[in-house]
């Protein structure tokens, strides 16, 4: 069983709560999703026996790191996390927005990134005109709705239904530990406010082609229909990239499926600069 120790990075005025497993080198960081923190990717380092330590952090305004007022960017706290617990080239492991943040610094600073690893990862400046398929667009209306009363219980019970059992999968599809985890780290998120603070400001989408690192996509085929051709595309035009479609599962696989996580991570770790077409 792999023990993880208790990190705190201080950052000017908030310090970010992480956990460290393992050690040595290369370093892999696991940026979490919007929806979650660090503690989404505890049973996925379970299986993953990649060479060198793992370090999960909660950016801020997740899990135990608090908010703060503004004048900050994820990407340079990514950066100087690195600084800290590395000393060279990491591994990022990015999921969705976390993917986002990865992105982000494989492109502005590229000689910190041995190479990275996206589950439907979002882009800096990516538009947001993609055409939506029917069951998304009902939660969409659903949650605009319990936002506007207020329901955060409401929002939390809607977003965990559409990012860990699908869009049009039925409700409860996953369930257990990992469905108590996923409403436990939104409800954070949500109570803290707007999870949208500390962009980049950076057109990364534009310059995706840019990014010359070894990479591999991967998305749920019960993602979003939207994400999985967002997916796609990254897999088209970043040129060391791999696409992996995961069969049954949604948005966030680390959760519902650790294992098969792991192995992706494993998988492209282990190949370093192969490219090539779906998995």
């Amino acid at each position: 069983m792999t023990t993880a120790t208790r990190m705190d990075v201080p950052l000017g005025d908030v310090t970010l709560a992480a956990d460290r497993s393992g050690a040595g080198e290369p370093v892999t960081v696991l940026l979490h999703a919007g929806v979650c923190d660090r503690r989404s990717y505890r049973a996925m380092i379970e299986q993953l026996d990649t060479p060198g330590a793992k370090v999960a952090y909660d950016r801020r305004g997740f899990g135990e790191t608090p908010p703060s007022a503004g004048g900050f960017a994820h990407v340079d706290d990514l950066r100087a996390l690195v600084g800290t617990v590395a000393n060279g080239p990491v591994w990022l492991v990015g999921s969705s927005i976390g993917g986002a943040v990865a992105l982000d610094l494989a492109l502005t600073s590229p000689e910190l990134v041995a190479g990275l690893v996206l589950f439907a990862p979002a882009v800096s400046g990516a538009p947001e005109d993609a055409e939506l398929d029917p069951d998304t667009r009902r939660h969409v209306r659903d949650l605009e709705e319990a936002f506007e009363r207020g329901d955060l219980d409401e929002v939390n019970r809607i977003e965990v239904r559409v990012w860990l059992d699908g869009p049009g999968e039925p409700e409860g599809r996953v369930g257990g530990a990992a469905r108590e985890l996923a409403r436990a780290m939104n409800a954070i998120v949500l109570a803290n406010g707007d999870e949208n603070v500390g962009g980049s400001g950076l057109d990364t989408w534009a310059r995706v082609e840019d990014i010359d690192v070894p990479a591999t996509v991967a998305y749920g085929s019960l993602d979003l229909p939207a994400l999985g051709e967002r997916c796609e595309e990254l897999g088209r035009r970043m040129p060391r990239a791999r696409l992996v479609c995961l069969d049954g599962v949604a948005h966030l696989p680390y959760l519902e499926d650790p294992a098969t996580a792991a192995g992706v991570v494993r998988r492209a770790t282990a190949s370093l600069g192969r490219s090539g077409g779906a998995g």
